[in-house]
């Protein structure tokens, strides 16, 4: 009878232990699985955003032609092509003191710049910043100005002579990151406001004449000689220490580029009264489009669901603003065919709750364990416990969208050496010509996006050298500047001065 119960529970036992391992199994099999749907997201989405060098060279020709087509006309390409009326860059023999006024958003800079005429860096330079009361954001223009008028009093004041009057008047850059028509270097109409604004009496109006008049109200003598957009001034400060750039490019939260263009290459502004053999042509380039755009689903749907639908193609695909978003899309598509995160987070589905330095800080996370990535998974997705795996994922879905967006970046810019004829061809039309001596070529570059992500500045040179080859790339520097929105605008005011 003992023994038959021994059997009995043996078998028993057996058969728990056999339940328990095929659960097991179960679970290791379906984990599998879940896994592979994953990989497959994270496989899916590096091929779509493939930037092989044919391809980038395709971008290269279309941003070459896109130029081409906004020089004739116009409207005649995504791309504005804007022109600044800037022929006068800085070159070192500026002298004297100049100021500067950077409105870009609901604050404004104002800054006073030493120069001693002898291509030096800058002597002195100070800064202050002021925040603009909520109600002149909707008030009127006349407040507005006579607020930034005030402002500016207070800081010239603090000159140690004297107090800057209208007999001493001394030139003031003006940088104002709005859309506006520009008429000449120093006047332009608002078309529109964006970031907040809306004083309704001030569109239609020239800008700097309402700066004008406000300054003069005050009895302050400082005359605008230059209205910028920060990119233009990024060009000014790179020209200023190295008189070989030629283009700048703006890449942060935003991206724009600007270059010096032959005048007799700008179709659409013949006509105009001018002796200058070149003018700074403002792209407006976040703006550009072409079929050969590594394009995914995961940027259709941003695109859609923003504030400017099919607008601004270009700089959703490699901005600072965009790249986090772009990231948590595709977590949220691998939530959602697979359940490697476990339960869903709300968190999730919050645009852009992923910012473009968090998407650094796991890129470029280099611990063993991938800590970093732990804690903004914990912290901002809120998925408490992410294995190691994961993680790994997780930093290949940050390369990916980083890769491709520095990538194009650096076809955009080897677009416009293209145009200009510094990337070794013949040209817009011409194939690459092995006997044209290759100059020395400058590309000014400011934003936190190339400056502080060290990855996203890796592949842009990679890329640089790959479509331009060693021997042309060697030729091209990029270098770059701080604050060309604030000290290349003073610049401009100093290289457009009345004197």
């Amino acid at each position: 009878m003992e023994r038959k119960v021994v059997v009995v529970v043996t078998v028993s036992v057996a058969a728990v232990a056999c339940g328990m391992a095929a659960v097991a199994v179960g679970w290791r099999v379906r984990k599998r699985r879940e896994w592979k749907k994953a990989v497959r997201v994270v496989r899916e989405v590096e091929e779509e955003c493939e930037t092989s060098v044919e391809r980038l060279r395709q971008v290269v020709d279309a941003m070459a032609v896109e130029m081409h087509a906004g020089l004739a006309s116009e409207g005649g390409s995504k791309l504005k092509m804007l022109l600044t009326h800037v022929h006068n860059l800085p070159n070192g023999s500026e002298r004297g003191t100049y100021y500067a006024l950077d409105l870009e958003d609901t604050y404004f800079r104002v800054l006073r710049v030493h120069l001693d005429g002898q291509q030096s860096p800058i002597l002195e330079h100070e800064v202050e910043q002021q925040a603009i009361p909520q109600h002149l954001l909707t008030s009127t223009s006349k407040d507005l100005f006579d607020f930034i008028a005030s402002s500016l009093k207070e800081f010239v004041e603090k000159e140690e002579d004297s107090e800057l009057s209208v007999a001493r008047i001394k030139e003031l850059g003006f940088t104002f990151s709005f859309p506006v028509k520009q008429i000449s270097v120093c006047s332009g109409i608002l078309i529109a406001w964006t970031k907040g604004f809306s004083i309704v009496d001030m569109v239609g109006k020239d800008v700097p004449a309402c700066l004008q008049e406000a300054l003069v109200q005050k009895g302050l003598g400082l005359r605008v000689a230059a209205l910028v957009n920060d990119t233009v001034g990024t060009l000014a400060l790179g020209h200023y220490h190295d008189a070989d750039t030629v283009a700048a490019i703006v890449i942060g939260t935003s991206t724009n580029a600007c270059y010096l263009e032959r005048t007799d290459a700008i179709i659409k502004c013949q006509g105009l009264l001018t002796t200058s053999r070149s003018m700074v042509v403002n792209m407006e380039w976040g703006n550009f489009w072409s079929s050969h755009l590594p394009r995914t689903s995961y940027d259709i749907d941003l695109n859609a669901e923003s504030p400017n639908p099919n607008d601004q193609g270009f700089e959703k695909m490699i901005s600072g603003m965009y790249l986090g978003d772009i990231v948590r899309r595709i977590i949220l598509k691998m939530s959602l065919e697979s359940d490697i995160f476990g339960d869903i987070s709300s968190k999730f589905s919050m645009p852009f709750i992923l910012s473009t330095p968090m998407i650094a800080a796991m890129h470029e996370d280099d611990s063993p364990n991938l800590r970093e990535v732990a804690r903004i998974l914990k912290d901002i997705l809120e998925i408490p416990v992410v294995p190691l795996k994961v993680r790994k994922l997780m930093v290949k879905v940050c390369e990916i969208v980083t890769r491709r967006a520095a990538r194009l970046a650096a076809a955009g810019i080897v677009g416009i050496l293209k145009k200009i004829g510094r990337d070794g061809s013949g040209g817009i039309t011409g194939g690459r010509r092995s006997d044209m001596k290759m100059r020395r070529t400058v590309v000014a570059i400011e934003g936190d996006l190339y400056s502080n992500y060290t990855l996203f500045r890796e592949y842009l040179h990679e890329a640089l050298h790959e479509i331009l080859g060693e021997d042309i790339a060697k030729h091209v520097i990029l270098k770059v500047t701080e604050d060309g929105s604030g000290i290349g605008t003073a610049l401009l005011a100093a290289s457009h001065s009345s004197k």
